[in-house]
């Protein structure tokens, strides 16, 4: 997909160093944006690179698949639906530190 920005530069993941709901957040101001109108703001981002794993890019509008609310609240609110959104769709990769650390 030509995406119209690079995934990985400044308005990206900067470098892979951002994934996910992180990528998503700094498109927002908490401040001003709440409640977020989440189709609005879907047509708006929806074709930037979101960085899902140092593999995976997907467009913004694959991770709000399955948000079903109009309107968010608050940031907590949108990082849970996306939390949830992102884990049913399969573009969740963490799977808890007992994935990365054997018993000691």
């Amino acid at each position: 997909m030509d995406w119209p920005h690079d995934p990985d530069g400044d308005e990206g993941s900067e470098g892979r160093r951002k994934y996910g709901h992180a990528v998503v957040a700094k498109k927002i101001d908490e401040t001003e944006e709440f409640p977020l109108d989440v189709s609005a703001f879907v047509a708006e981002y929806g074709d930037d690179p979101v960085r899902i794993d140092s593999e995976t890019v997907v467009p913004l509008r694959d991770v709000f698949e399955g948000v079903d609310a109009g309107t968010v609240e608050d940031f907590e609110t949108l990082h849970r639906l996306l939390g949830e959104a992102m884990r049913e769709n399969g573009n969740w990769f963490y799977e808890g530190p007992e994935a990365f650390v054997g018993d000691a």
